[in-house]
């Protein structure tokens, strides 16, 4: 059996009250619709990160930035919505959301989501089945209940997809879930952080780089620096 793509969700009475109350908080959001070609013109702070194949930063430890272009653009919204406000710490990523309006982080959005499209391309390949104890973790962890098939297919579009994401990435993310009391950097998400506290470090890792070997839609768009 394909565990990426048979297991069953699981979720706690707490977990389903708490995501629903996300999708509540979703939906009362001020609709901005974000235009593609403004975008590409507000994007100057984004490119030098987010535009160079395996760019690592160095805070508060070592990892590759994530992919971005292809991603959901309401989870690229919450996000930077997310920066804006400190519920999410990172200096650098603080500075630039609190410099975008939310129609600028809609425009962003858009781009980066249209940026990693590409036409025709082939369905993705079956994703390799976890091992026994990979299994057992995301099934505990009940990722697939948010993320969705393949973790591909999130049940909220402000929520992202993950398959195929840097797994070093996906581990300093988990682990900053874990741990947001530090002024500088974690990540204030309830669902998150019930979910990434469950498990050590070492769990938290194998989940990381099993869900990045998967074939995934997010990707990095090599950009020039200068536009």
């Amino acid at each position: 059996m394909d565990c990426a793509r048979k297991m069953k969700p699981n979720l706690s009475p707490m977990f389903a009250a708490l995501i629903a109350a996300a999708g509540l908080a979703t939906t009362a959001q001020a609709q901005v619709k974000g235009n593609i070609e403004a975008g590409e013109g507000k994007v100057a702070m984004c490119i030098g990160c987010h535009g160079i194949m395996d760019y690592k930063t160095n805070f508060p430890e070592v990892y590759r930035v994530p992919k971005i272009a292809g991603q959901n653009p309401k989870y690229i919204e919450a996000v930077l919505g997310e920066y804006k406000k400190g519920t999410r710490k990172h200096p650098s990523m603080r500075g630039i959301a609190g410099s975008l309006s939310e129609q600028d982080i809609a425009d962003v959005a858009a781009y980066y989501t249209a940026l990693g499209e590409v036409k025709g391309a082939p369905e993705l390949p079956a994703p390799r089945a976890a091992s026994t104890d990979v299994a057992a973790l995301l099934q505990k962890g009940a990722c697939v209940s948010c993320h969705g098939d393949n973790f591909n297919k999130p049940i909220d579009p402000s929520y992202p997809k993950i398959a195929g994401q840097y797994p070093d990435y996906l581990y300093a993310a988990l682990k900053a879930y874990k741990d947001d009391s530090h002024a500088t950097w974690g990540r204030g998400n309830p669902i998150m952080a019930g979910m990434a506290k469950q498990f050590s470090n070492a769990e938290l890792k194998a989940i990381s780089y099993y869900i990045g070997a998967l074939p995934g839609e997010v990707r990095t768009v090599p950009q020039g620096r200068f536009r």
